[in-house]
């Protein structure tokens, strides 16, 4: 296999001459198109699987289009499940472009959804352990680089929850998870439990949370950015 595509990096360019830089374009513009729908009622996502299945729909009709040479093909995986160590994981969606059959570049996205009703009806509350998991999200998205999984992480972000985004007061201890507008974490440490239950969670990267407004809805695109690097990345949608 050939050495993993340098830094991904999404310009929004998707006529990039780089195949790679295509397809991580195509990410970021498919989930723009997705919020859109949502917001306007032509997608209906009441939990996290289903919003998985419309934004694997949505890519898979994008990618074939961004195929310049015969050469060029792209995948996508759901669930695709990998192993790090002794440790199964599932990436929520897969996506690794091809240049002549061989892999070339492969990103992971994880996928987070929160309805202020669960899909049975009810209301859904259990904010903190959302606050938590976005954050988990990231970290395991990180593991997958570090691992060689993936050459770059991705998470996508929906909520309906304005609390998330615009908080009247941060006194609570689940605002260690702070996903507010705005907000910038990592490199990080975090350990405040969480319903009762421990957290470690380690991130090595910085991230920085910009979510949008679309109707009812806020959406949000986060990518890790190392260290070294400036300004962070975060894209909302």
């Amino acid at each position: 296999m050939p050495e993993p595509h340098p830094a991904l990096r999404s310009n929004g360019d998707l006529l990039a001459a780089d195949y790679c830089d295509r397809l991580r374009a195509a990410v970021s513009w498919t989930w723009h198109v997705l919020a859109q729908k949502i917001a306007q009622g032509q997608a209906h996502v009441n939990r996290e699987a289903s919003l998985q299945l419309h934004y694997a729909a949505c890519l898979q009709q994008v990618l074939p289009l961004l195929s310049f040479s015969a050469g060029e093909t792209a995948t996508i995986e759901l669930e695709s499940a990998v192993r790090i160590g002794k440790q199964p994981f599932s990436i929520d969606v897969l996506v690794t472009g091809s240049l002549a059959g061989k892999p070339r570049c492969r990103i992971a996205i994880e996928m987070k959804c929160y309805r202020v009703l669960a899909a049975s009806g009810g209301k859904r509350g259990a904010t903190d352990i959302f606050m938590k998991d976005v954050y988990e999200d990231l970290a395991v998205l990180e593991r997958y680089c570090a691992a060689g999984k993936a050459d770059v992480g991705v998470a996508l972000v929906m909520n309906e929850h304005r609390g998330f985004v615009y908080p009247t007061a941060k006194t609570a201890k689940c605002w260690a998870y702070d996903i507010s507008h705005g907000s910038r974490v990592g490199p990080t440490a975090l350990t405040v439990p969480i319903g009762g239950r421990p957290v470690d969670i380690t991130l090595e990267k910085s991230y920085q949370f910009n979510w949008e407004a679309l109707g009812d809805f806020f959406f949000m695109e986060v990518e890790g950015q190392a260290p070294a690097d400036t300004p962070a990345r975060a894209r909302a949608r």
